[in-house]
């Protein structure tokens, strides 16, 4: 186990770099502001350092809104911040205190979009339980096929990838005429409950033709989980905490 000051004293740290990643992109992105004593914490728990983009995030960033809310992104928020996002510690149920025997085996929920639409950096157990791709690469539970898919990068790489423009492409069959001014209505903890279903053949045909309302995101979550048990006999494992 390293001590925090192994972690945050580091010869180049990741943050001034990874502050420019995110201001250099098309894609807006909102940096929320950061609690500093709940990022070294959550840094302590996680034992990554301040090298890397994970740690840095942490420990200097609140979370991130990624188009207009679309995707959240968790950090390590001052209390009672405007925006209200749920912290990294809190959405994958860090221990009250350190707990050395404590850690994430399956996978690391890093950020939800407005759909339920889970990223998370797998862990060691993470082929154990279905879960695609190797340890520390990015996967996400898509809500439109309710299965995880692995994207090939790493943690660093996804979020450059995030501000790159990508969102886009990758949301280009679950945006609809319209979706900004429904994401930017939601509260930090809802999400956009789509009937037809997005996996249903209605929805993937037409999004636009779709009812949508807000709900929190925990209905949402849950839904989603007991939508996979139903239909694949599958449990998708945790999808994070809200």
């Amino acid at each position: 186990m390293r001590e925090l000051s192994q972690l945050i004293d580091v010869e180049e740290p990741a943050w001034p770099e990874l502050r420019e990643t995110l201001g250099a992109g098309p894609a807006s992105v909102e940096v929320l502001p950061s609690d500093g004593e709940l990022g070294r914490v959550t840094l302590l728990q996680l034992q990554v350092t301040a090298s890397s983009y994970l740690g840095a995030a942490v420990l200097h960033c609140g979370g991130l809104l990624v188009d207009d809310g679309w995707l959240r992104v968790f950090g390590s928020p001052e209390d009672g911040a405007a925006h209200g996002v749920p912290s990294l510690a809190r959405v994958n149920q860090f221990p009250g205190a350190f707990d050395p025997a404590w850690g994430v085996d399956t996978g690391l929920v890093v950020a939800h979009d407005a759909l339920g639409g889970v990223f998370a950096l797998n862990g060691g157990a993470a082929a154990g339980v279905g879960r695609p791709g190797g340890p520390g690469e990015v996967v996400y539970f898509a809500p439109d096929s309710l299965r995880w898919e692995a994207l090939g990068v790493g943690h660093s790489a996804w979020l450059a990838w995030l501000v790159s423009g990508a969102l886009d492409e990758f949301y280009a069959d679950l945006r609809w005429t319209g979706w900004r001014d429904e994401v930017r209505a939601l509260t930090s903890d809802q999400g956009l409950s789509v009937v037809p279903p997005l996996w249903s053949a209605e929805a993937r045909q037409d999004i636009s033709a779709t009812s949508r309302r807000a709900v929190p995101m925990t209905e949402l979550l849950g839904v989603a989980r007991d939508s996979c048990r139903q239909f694949d006999g599958v449990d998708p494992g945790f999808l994070g905490a809200v």
